[in-house]
């Protein structure tokens, strides 16, 4: 027994863990930790660290552009294995929190003396060629969606993260606001302040990050490894092949060829909406939606209306018929 407890104290003073604080794993930390062991990481890590921390004069604390510089080749060039651990680990403690959130050095590459208007730095953004390109894709790929589970576009959270990512050294850096480690609410440094009769488009474009639910959905999932179940940027839908027509089984006498089309527009709906497909997606759902409101002969050029009778044409094919015959027994 005391063999065992010598063990265990042993253990923990090796590893510098409190056991006391073991159930409480730093997980930014640990992503840090992971960081150093790879070499490239390490190595543009420690870059934009020596870049960001070199303060200048007593009037300036950093060379922003050089530390702007310096986070985009860290993030550009290191795998986002390591570099998404770092940005959205989960945190239980503010301590954790804070690590996040000290990620990209706030003190010089996030925060200034003054919030300017986040009109005024997204024009500022949008005069640069990268910068505008990035501001675009995030946008595109963290737009909030209501017909997704996930609330972002295609269910894809990976396209969500790269694109905010993808923003970090650019005046229009986004990064998290506090160290509150139970909410997750990221902005640039801006406000909408002075923005006179364009407030409402100002609180609009803010909310694209602080009231936004897929990044926000999307970096909580991150963090906490639930995100390995988001269907896959380019999904497959096997369920929009069309049936195969030849291995249709011959009909009975008794059924005419408008019953055989009915049963297969029944079928081929039921296997595509089961698939849970959106119309605007899908060449069957188009085809059902046409084909249930029409009925349609095969071998015919006639398309008769929703209120034909049993599926058959109304009579004017019939009329058509006997005045050929009068015709002809004119002629």
């Amino acid at each position: 027994m005391i063999l065992a407890n010598t063990f265990c104290i042993l253990f923990f003073l090796g590893t510098g863990a409190d056991p006391a604080m073991s159930a409480k794993s730093n997980h930014c930390l640990d992503a840090a930790k992971a960081c150093n062991l790879n070499e490239n990481c390490k190595r543009l890590r420690s870059a934009y660290i020596s870049t960001c921390n070199r303060e200048i004069s007593n009037f300036e604390r950093c060379n922003r552009r050089k530390c702007h510089k310096a986070l985009r080749q860290f993030f550009d060039r290191v795998p986002s294995e390591y570099t998404y651990r770092m940005l959205f680990c989960s945190c239980r403690d503010q301590a954790c929190a804070e690590r996040r959130r000290q990620t990209i050095l706030p003190s010089c590459s996030y925060e200034d003396k003054e919030k300017p208007n986040c009109l005024d730095l997204r024009n500022l953004c949008r005069g640069d060629h990268l910068c505008r390109s990035r501001l675009a894709d995030f946008h595109a790929n963290c737009r909030v969606s209501y017909q997704t589970t996930t609330s972002c576009p295609s269910d894809n959270y990976q396209a969500c993260l790269g694109s905010y990512a993808g923003m970090i050294g650019f005046d229009m850096t986004p990064n998290y606001v506090d160290s509150n480690p139970t909410s997750i609410v990221v902005s640039p440094w801006c406000s909408c302040r002075g923005s006179g009769n364009m407030e409402e488009e100002c609180e609009k474009f803010l909310k694209d990050f602080t009231e936004n639910p897929c990044l926000r959905n999307a970096i909580q999932a991150f963090g906490n490894g639930t995100d390995v179940n988001v269907s896959p940027k380019n999904p497959v839908f096997h369920a929009t092949q069309s049936p195969k027509m030849e291995k249709t089984p011959s009909l009975p006498d008794d059924l005419s060829d408008s019953t055989s089309l009915g049963t297969s527009i029944i079928t081929t709906c039921t296997s595509v909406q089961e698939q849970g497909l959106k119309l605007n997606k899908s060449k069957e759902l188009s085809t059902c939606f046409t084909e249930l409101t029409t009925n349609v002969i095969p071998g015919s050029n006639f398309v008769g209306s929703p209120d034909s009778v049993d599926g058959r044409p109304r009579p004017v094919i019939t009329l058509t018929a006997v005045t050929f015959l009068l015709l002809t027994l004119a002629l």
